[in-house]
């Protein structure tokens, strides 16, 4: 392994180490407030755009995931049809709403909005559009990127009813690449979907003592098609991506 190498694997496990304790607080909020939605058979909505995308997907459909969990998902926020011009749209006001009109989400839910600079117009409308339907909004975001980079403006972390900050430098990448002034190896993504993953396994724990929490299998171990269909069919109407 090359020094650069080491140096992310250590910079990225000392951050997720740190983050462990800094956020035992607002994580037990956000696991709590899960609880009770699905205590109220709620569901628990991801959005995000860009890269930020991914945390939807991570909590979708995953082995040893929860069933309740409703990705967010609209082609132009994200990469996979066009990067540039997916930038240009997450900063549009006003896009968001039409993408929200899919997903019915209400009082009992909770949405989780994803943005690591968390200035961009579209996750600040998502979790606009949260609090009018009366849903938790838990964002997971920098509080340093968006301090930054705000410059007056509204932030993400000013909307939440919870925020998740993951502790990522402005700009995100955190290593030195050596004879240059340039940075690579981004922390977001990876701080994201192990801080969201967390409080799913925490969730899922405490739905265990009301009985069989809706946990998906990997569908190649012993008895996971029928589980995965029941969850399916109770899902299936309430998840346009299932």
């Amino acid at each position: 392994m090359s020094t650069v190498e080491d140096a992310y694997f250590g910079d990225l496990i000392a951050r997720l180490t740190a983050l462990r304790t800094a956020l035992a607080e607002p994580m037990a909020r956000a696991q709590a407030a899960i609880v009770e939605t699905a205590r109220r058979d709620g569901l628990v909505y991801v959005f995000g755009t860009g890269h930020s995308h991914m945390l939807s997907e991570e909590v979708h459909f995953r082995a040893g995931g929860l069933a309740l969990t409703v990705p967010i998902l609209a082609g132009p926020t994200m990469l996979h049809e066009g990067a540039v011009a997916g930038t240009a749209y997450e900063r549009m006001d006003g896009i968001v709403r039409p993408i929200f009109e899919r997903y019915p989400i209400g009082p009992d839910d909770v949405l989780f909005v994803s943005s690591n600079s968390g200035v961009n117009a579209a996750p600040l409308e998502a979790a606009r559009i949260g609090r009018e339907r009366g849903a938790t909004v838990i964002a997971i975001t920098s509080v340093a990127y968006s301090t930054a980079t705000a410059n007056g403006r509204e932030r993400l972390a000013d909307l939440a009813d919870i925020v998740l900050d993951n502790g990522s430098p402005p700009g995100d990448a955190v290593i030195s690449v050596p004879g240059s002034e340039l940075k690579v190896g981004p922390v977001s993504t990876a701080i994201g979907v192990t801080i969201i993953n967390a409080i799913m396994a925490g969730v899922a724990a405490e739905l265990a003592g009301d009985g069989d929490p809706p946990i998906y299998l990997s569908a190649n171990m012993p008895g996971a098609k029928d589980i995965n269909q029941k969850l399916i069919a109770r899902f299936r109407p309430r998840n346009p991506h299932l």
